[in-house]
């Protein structure tokens, strides 16, 4: 099955950090899709813009915004070039510039969902973190309000292909693990190092089999999710059936520690990963500040990449 994901670009040095990114994890891979999306800020009134054509907005645009809509277009054809030095290539790669309607966050937002994509992309802007909390960023906003579609969200120039997976046998750790599996399939590239600590099982909830139905199918769960060491032979038979090499998933488990986010990307420090996979349930979407373990992830992550499924 084709995987498309959705990259958010603006011709920063952010931008090459992202198209570096996937360049490196997934140069010679034909069946991904990418399509690179610049919005341009729009000096138009907000009353009306949303139902305005592509050619109104333009005309009524400001001479700078235009200059910095023409100068999208030919970062876009940059752009592929750089792909392609990774072995992405042109065929599969499209690109657009759209003009903001109804703000940035949003306009990826409503791409990203009507797209159907699998997942957003976006590279964390150079702002200090204490800026982003209380001033706020495209990537937090994302972060607060896109729920539906998973998040890519790249810290800084990420080298590694190694992938930390904090696992704890959660409905949502299991969802975040499925859609690592389906986009890594036949990744040459990547290894993947499933993670628990003690910390992940402090507040750690049973979940029967029949919860995972609707996502993994009846006669999956019974047959896996029922062992006594399905924490780790779960996701492992994920990535397995998905065609990801035994060879190439690992087993980490730490009793240290009394914070998850912590442990976790303490983790990814001594180990250099290069992502860090996390799962997130409707309870813990952010209702203040650093309320679940994915906000302080996020927070406190530097130089690594972080997806967020929930």
């Amino acid at each position: 099955m084709e995987r498309k994901i959705l990259v958010t670009v603006d011709g920063s040095l952010y931008s090459s950090n992202a198209l570096r990114y996937i360049g490196q994890l997934f140069g010679g891979i034909a069946d991904m899709q990418f399509h690179l999306l610049s919005i341009v800020p729009c000096n138009v009134a907000p009353a009306g813009r949303e139902w305005m054509e592509e050619e109104e907005l333009l005309n009524a645009l400001s001479p700078e915004s235009r200059n910095k809509y023409s100068s999208q277009k030919r970062y876009l054809k940059q752009a592929i070039l750089q792909l392609a030095n990774y072995g992405v290539s042109a065929e599969q790669v499209t690109t657009s510039v759209h003009l903001s309607r109804m703000g940035i966050a949003k306009d990826i937002m409503h791409m990203g969902r009507t797209g159907l994509y699998d997942a957003i992309l976006v590279g964390r802007r150079g702002i200090s973190k204490l800026e982003e909390l209380f001033m706020g960023s495209v990537s937090a906003t994302l972060v607060d309000q896109c729920h539906d579609v998973p998040l890519w969200i790249i810290d800084g120039k990420v080298d590694s292909r190694t992938f930390l997976v904090p696992v704890d046998g959660s409905f949502y750790c299991l969802k975040a693990v499925d859609h690592l599996a389906h986009v890594l399939k036949d990744n040459s590239h990547a290894e993947i190092t499933l993670f628990n600590s003690a910390a992940m099982l402090a507040d750690k909830s049973t979940n029967p089999p029949e919860q995972f139905y609707e996502l993994l199918g009846k006669q999956w769960c019974e047959e896996h999710l029922t062992r006594e060491d399905s924490l780790f032979h779960a996701p492992k038979q994920l990535l397995l059936d998905n065609g990801f090499p035994e060879e190439r998933i690992h087993w980490l488990q730490t009793f240290k520690g009394l914070y998850p986010s912590r442990q976790i990307l303490r983790q990814a420090l001594i180990d250099d990963f290069g992502t860090i996979v996390l799962g997130r349930s409707e309870s813990t979407i952010r209702k203040g500040l650093f309320k679940s373990t994915t906000d302080q992830v996020l927070y406190m992550a530097d130089q690594v990449a972080v997806w967020v499924i929930g």
